[in-house]
Order: structure tokens, then sequence, then C-alpha cells
């Protein structure tokens, strides 16, 4: 068989199966973006291509999760080598922790101050440059005709939708907000499920940066935009801040995992706690999906993300490497901490967020694993007037203690929560895969590595089976469907379980690819997933 797992096998109850192709591929958690991605490829583009492609599109139709104004991530394979994208942006040049510490004690969640430059069109345009095929304009064609005529909302775009309205509502009246009502509420209420939505600044916007190879966001008439009305409104984000960002190509950090090599991408991103997660865990047995394997899981999970939530910053205020979280020894001394009990270890508060997930991949054997996100839902609540530009609330991963390696700074990038995730096995491109959710995603790549390396899971099994979520201290969130048999032993170890919504437990896609060259692509059944290949 060449695939390492049963393609008919379906553990989990499942509303879906995996996709098989071989000429090209894209998993999104929107289908009406898979498919403008897929049209990339059939005119002879390649995995880059397509992935900008989608992930202009989903600005448009799935707005509660991203925009023009938020960050992006990215692991491309191409021609044999893995590259890495790091385009978060950092604090602008006025940023103040003092302010904020004596104003409000804490960063703002909408308005202003938890505004960073924003990253999403620089890496496109940073990812086209370097390895995309096609003209870069054409790539936008089907984003803007969503926006421009209309498209019908997915149900689960339109559920959060409805719910972030009602989180703006009491913003109403005030003008920094107006903009995010005439744009995303017009009438004060959220679209339903299946009703046609036009973003016709959106439209105008797409256009440009299409021109432009998105210069003027960076450089140009937008960049004039957001600086005027920043100004205006009371922010700290200017012109220069905007014009002197550029994003990094970073090299991945990887580890070993059941034959696999695991990737993820350096700090300021949080992928090392999935890395640590499963150094700890590849000390012990394989995992069987048992009450004592799913105990260590989340044991594990619980060390790392403590070290994380200290430790991981920009990586020049960090003080130590991601390389000496990832020692042999420092894991096994963590994993030495794992016993019968749960234990409880430094505090953290992990919850979901708003974010997108995709991947894609051609026949030639290059993929990309790409995520971006506004953070919460529609972020800061910013809409910039006149070009459907939704500001992101990154800056809410600072925090304001000025002892802390994350401490708020002007020119300093936050902790980021969206990690693309890779697999390799042999030097060989095996897997792009990624679970979106804010701090749930580290929970997500690790669980879904566990299903699919020790359990022996397809992709859409992995995706499929009902999941765990730490929370901080002892307390646990299981899904609704999550296993009886194990909650009841976990319970029993002193784990504080809970029930959560499947909303916050992420959503993923996975591509695989075996070695004559098949592609097996699954979706997230959380969302409102599509698979489009040929």
């Amino acid at each position: 068989m060449a695939f390492p797992f049963d393609n008919t096998s379906y553990r989990i109850a499942s509303r879906r199966r995996v996709v098989f192709s071989t000429r090209g591929m894209v998993c999104s958690s929107q289908p009406l973006a898979a498919q403008a991605g897929l049209d990339a490829l059939r005119r002879g583009g390649n995995a880059v291509d397509a992935a900008i492609a989608t992930a202009a599109a989903l600005t448009v139709v799935e707005p509660t999760s991203n925009g023009l104004g938020g960050d992006a991530f990215a692991q491309i394979w191409m021609d044999g080598k893995l590259y890495g994208l790091n385009s978060s942006g950092p604090a602008p040049a006025l940023a103040d922790a003092d302010f904020l510490r004596e104003k409000y004690g804490e960063i703002p969640m909408q308005g202003w101050y938890s505004v960073n430059v924003p990253g999403i069109p620089a890496a496109w345009a940073a990812a086209h440059k370097r390895f995309g095929r096609l003209p870069f304009a054409g790539l936008f064609n089907d984003a803007i005709a969503y926006a421009k005529d209309g498209y019908p909302v997915a149900p689960v775009v339109s559920r959060i939708w409805r719910g972030d309205l009602e989180l703006f509502r009491p913003l109403k009246g005030e003008e920094v907000f107006e903009p995010w009502f005439e744009t995303f509420a017009p009438e004060m209420r959220s679209p339903a499920a299946g009703e046609l939505v036009r973003l016709p600044h959106h439209a105008e916007t797409l256009r440009e940066l299409a021109e432009t190879g998105c210069e003027s966001f960076y450089r140009g008439r937008l960049a004039r935009e957001i600086d005027a009305w920043s100004r205006k409104t009371g922010g700290w984000l200017r012109a220069e801040d905007l014009a002197a960002f550029h994003p990094q190509w970073v090299e991945p950090i990887g580890i070993d995992y059941r034959g696999y090599r695991v990737w993820e991408l350096p700090p300021n991103g949080h992928g090392l706690v999935v890395l640590m997660t499963l150094g700890i865990l590849s000390g012990f047995d394989r995992l069987d999906g048992s009450p004592e394997s799913v105990h260590r899981a989340i044991e594990a999970m619980k060390l790392a993300y403590a070290d994380g939530k200290r430790y991981i910053a920009e990586p020049g205020a960090m003080e130590y490497t991601a390389a000496q979280f990832l020692n042999s020894d420092y894991l096994a001394s963590r994993r030495a901490l794992i016993g019968h009990e749960a234990i409880e270890p430094m505090p953290g508060s992990p919850n979901c967020g708003g974010t997108v997930y995709f991947c894609t991949a051609d026949g030639k054997g290059n993929m990309v694993s790409w995520i971006q996100s506004n953070y919460e839902d529609f972020g800061s609540g910013i809409v910039v007037p006149g070009t459907g530009i939704a500001l992101h609330n990154r800056g809410c991963n600072f925090n304001l203690d000025p002892g802390s390696p994350n401490c708020m700074a002007p020119g300093k990038r936050p902790y980021h929560t969206i990690i693309p995730g890779f697999l390799t096995k042999e030097g060989r491109a095996v897997a792009p895969f990624g679970v979106m959710g804010k701090f749930m995603q580290p929970q997500g790549h690790v669980q879904a590595m566990i299903n699919m390396l020790d359990l022996g899971m397809n992709p859409q099994e992995a995706l499929d089976a009902p999941r765990w979520q730490w929370t901080g201290g002892k307390r646990i969130e299981l899904e609704s469907f999550y296993f009886p048999e194990i909650s009841s032993e976990l319970a029993h170890r002193g784990h504080q379980l809970a029930s959560g919504d499947s909303l916050t437990f992420g959503r993923g896609q996975i591509i695989w690819r075996d070695e004559s060259g098949v592609l097996c692509g699954a979706t997230e059944p959380r969302a409102d997933g599509g698979i489009a290949a040929y």
C-alpha cells in the first residue's frame, strides 16, 4: 500500500472522506477559496501561485478570520527544499507600554493600541517574487470577483459573523469603529448562511494590490490612507512603520518523531511548543490511544506550553535559543515530571481565535503550508475607510511586564500564535498540515501528529477525531463527543474537565503525498472546508 494508513477506514464518525489527485490540490476552510487556488493550478501555476490565489480569496469569503490587515506565515517546499516565511509585523514606533500599563493595565482588544504593522499583503508579494510562476495580478481575479459581484456566506462563517456583531454592537457610534459597521454590518445585522454579500471596497483594494505588487499597502496610496485614519482617530501606526516593513525568510526548525521529521517555524511563533511536546512524547513508547497515552500527551503539552508562554518572544529578546529547548537532556528532564496524576505547570490561558489555514500542492511535488490571521475574528474592529482593510489586533499577544521578553516595545514583534506545519520523511516532502485557532494551534498540531503517526489514522480521520484542549492549570476542555471511557479516567487522574464548543477546538487541513506522487487531502469538519483537486 502506497500510504502508511488505511484510506477506507473511518474509526471516527465522519461527514467526509479523503480526496485523491495527482496534478494538484488545495485544501481550505472555504470551498470558494480552494477553487480560486485550483484555478491558478489549472492555468499552469505552481503551489505558491495557488496559495496566493487562495489566500487573497479567503480575505473576502472568510473575513471573520482573516483580512487585508492581518499577519501571515508559511512553509514552502519548492524544488526539494523547505523554506520558511515570517510575515508578522512589529509594533509601531510610537507604541508605549508604560502608557497602556498606567491607563488600562492591559492591552485593549479593540481599537488602535493592539494594531501592529500588517504582514499579509507583503507575504503574498514576497512568496510570489521568490517562487511564483504566473503573473501576480492574475492571482487576484477570483478574489476581486467574489468581492465585487458577491458570494454566498458559508454556514460557519455566518455563525461567527453573528457573534462578532454582538461583540462590536456596543462600539456603534464611536468614529473609529464606524467603518467596520459600514463594511460588515451596514444594516446593523450579520448575513445569514447562503446570503449574498458584496464587499466593493475590498474589490478596489485587491485590484490596487494586484496592480502594484502590494507596494501601495506599504509605500503608496493605501499606506497614506492607513496613516491618515490612524492620525485622525488616535492610532500609533504611521506610514513610516509600513514603509520599513519587509517579511523575513527563516530556516524552519524540526524534530524527529516516529520515523518522520516534523517542521515548524522558529520564534516569534510558538511552533516550538509543538516540537517540545513531541520531543517529550518521543521518549515514551508509541501512543496507543489509551487513557494513559492521552494523559501523557496532555501533560507533555502543558509542560511545553509553560516554557513557551514564559520564554517565546521576538528572537532577539529571548533568554534561550530554540535549540536549547529541543536539547534531548532538557526534554528528558521535562518528561520525568510526567507521572500518574495531573500536574499544574506555570500559569497559561490558551483559547481560540480568528485564523485561516490552508495547504496547496502541485503535480511537480511542490507544497505550501500557509496560515494568515486577524487574531481575534475581525481583529481590532478598525477598518480603514473606503478600503475594506480590517486591521488585526495581534498586539494583544504582547504583555506589559517590563521584565518579560515579550513586553511591548516599538519595532518589536509579539509572541505569535499562528503556525504552519510541515512533515518530511528521509528528505522527501510528505505533508503540509495545520490546525488554526490561536492557543489551540500547537495542541491541534500535536493531536493530528499523534493520530496519524502513532495511531495510524488517515488524514481525514486525524482531523475528525475528537480533541482535548488545555486551558490553564489542570483545566481540560473536551469536545462533546469525546470518548467517555477516556474522559472518566482523566478525571480520576485529577484533570478538571469541562465540555467545549467544537468551534473552539481548531480547524485544520492536510495534504499527504505518497512516494508515487499521489496526493491525499483532508479538510476540517468543524469548518465550511473544501478540497479542490484535479
